[in-house]
């Protein structure tokens, strides 16, 4: 199943290429100005207004607030709000303050009238509101391990996505607002540094005189090249790349087409706003690490690879799509079937599972092991948890209770 196969660099494996939540706001200052609210993990930009801290009370414009949340605003009566959402008409149970023209209330009072629960972000004076409406969110991979007093959860990615996969369960946002660390494969959020340049091409592309037409069949080349020329693009362009780049690409090509980016990925929405948080990022792989293993595969396989990403071009859209739904439903059965799938090819399967699950693991267990009463929110690709060979099953070995959150 080569489209499968392919595409799982880009839910796996290839990222490198392509504070506490508190029930009460009362440290806040009286009428202090300048604090955020998102919604789903999205900022709300107000055009006038602003959030701000009256008396230990986060008060939010009431007009903009309830657009943000899906509703609309039905009147303001002497104070009392209601507002509509589905059709339904609700009241406000607090009510509402003239604050220079304009209606605030109680941005818990607004959330939980409509189904989201309130966070507060200390270190970016945010205000998180989160849908507890689980069935409109997707249901995606998320474990639970405890040592002690140490908490981690393990979360599935898939490094492209699209808007449809938002806003994700509210179990995510409520770890991940409590969590101290972030920890993802590599931290595809920073910015690309020249020696990072430098080691892609190096490693990516011929540094011998040599090009693509030299390290494979006169076949796969000419194939490489009419598809290509029908996608628009010269039949030499990628002469320079070597097959695992160019495989990658094309993949990257395909569902870009088709709506999936690396900006709308699980790892990558964490990076955003653990950054934002000013949250510590923790790298369980590294750049180099995962450019060298592409590049270590053997040319046989390289090859072998690229002319299934060329065969089945067409259907990687399809493939990405069906592999969007598995995350969205959460279906564990077809996540490992593909984990499974990619063991039919023992090399690859070595390079790209095998050995990374038990460096992650190492990594995962070492947090376990601090000793300390902290949270870790760990994100990488979906396909590296389950299976004989998968982080879960290391983990449990080693005498860790795994739970399915």
């Amino acid at each position: 199943m080569r489209s499968w196969k392919k595409m799982l660099l880009s839910l796996t494996a290839a990222a490198s290429l392509v504070a506490y939540s508190v029930p009460t706001f009362a440290a806040q200052p009286t009428e202090a100005p300048g604090a955020k609210l998102t919604v789903n993990g999205k900022p709300v930009d107000y055009a006038y207004g602003e959030v701000l801290a009256r008396k230990g009370t986060m008060m939010v414009p009431v007009r903009l607030t309830a657009e943000a949340l899906g509703a609309k605003l039905q009147d303001v009566q002497n104070g009392t709000v209601r507002i509509t959402r589905n059709g339904k008409t609700v009241t406000l149970k607090d009510k509402a303050t003239l604050i220079g023209g304009v209606s605030f209330v109680p941005v818990r009072s607004m959330a939980q009238a409509v189904g989201y629960d309130v966070h507060w972000d200390k270190a970016t004076r945010t205000v998180v509101l989160v849908s507890t409406k689980t069935g409109e969110a997707a249901r995606g991979f998320m474990w639970e391990v405890k040592n002690g007093p140490t908490t981690v959860y393990l979360v599935g990615s898939m490094h492209i996505a699209d808007d449809s996969f938002y806003p994700l369960r509210s179990e995510f946002e409520k770890a991940f607002a409590e969590a101290d660390y972030l920890g993802v494969e590599i931290n595809i959020g920073k910015e690309e540094s020249e020696a990072q340049e430098k080691k892609v091409m190096e490693l990516g592309t011929y540094q011998d005189g040599t090009t693509l037409k030299d390290h494979v069949s006169a076949e796969t080349y000419k194939e490489l090249g009419k598809l290509l020329e029908a996608n628009g693009i010269k039949a030499n362009a990628f002469d320079k790349l070597k097959p695992w780049v160019v495989e990658t690409t094309l993949g990257t090509l395909k569902s870009g087409d088709a709506g999936y980016e690396t900006d709308e990925g699980i790892d990558l929405y964490f990076i955003q706003q653990a950054i934002q948080r000013k949250l510590p990022i923790l790298e369980l792989e590294s750049y180099d690490s995962q450019l060298s293993m592409f590049n270590g595969l053997s040319d046989d396989l390289q090859e072998r690879n690229l002319k299934g990403a060329i065969e089945n071009f067409d259907t990687i859209a399809e493939g990405t799509d069906d592999m969007a739904k598995m995350w969205k439903s959460g279906d564990e059965k077809a996540l490992l079937a593909m984990t499974q799938d990619i063991a039919q090819d023992p090399e690859y399967y070595k390079a790209l599972i095998v050995d990374r699950n038990v460096g992650m693991a190492n990594k995962i267990e070492g947090y376990l092991k601090s000793g300390k009463a902290q949270e870790y929110f760990i994100v990488v690709g979906a396909a590296h948890y389950l299976g004989k060979d998968g982080v879960l099953k290391l983990l449990e070995d080693r005498g860790y209770k795994v739970e399915r959150k």
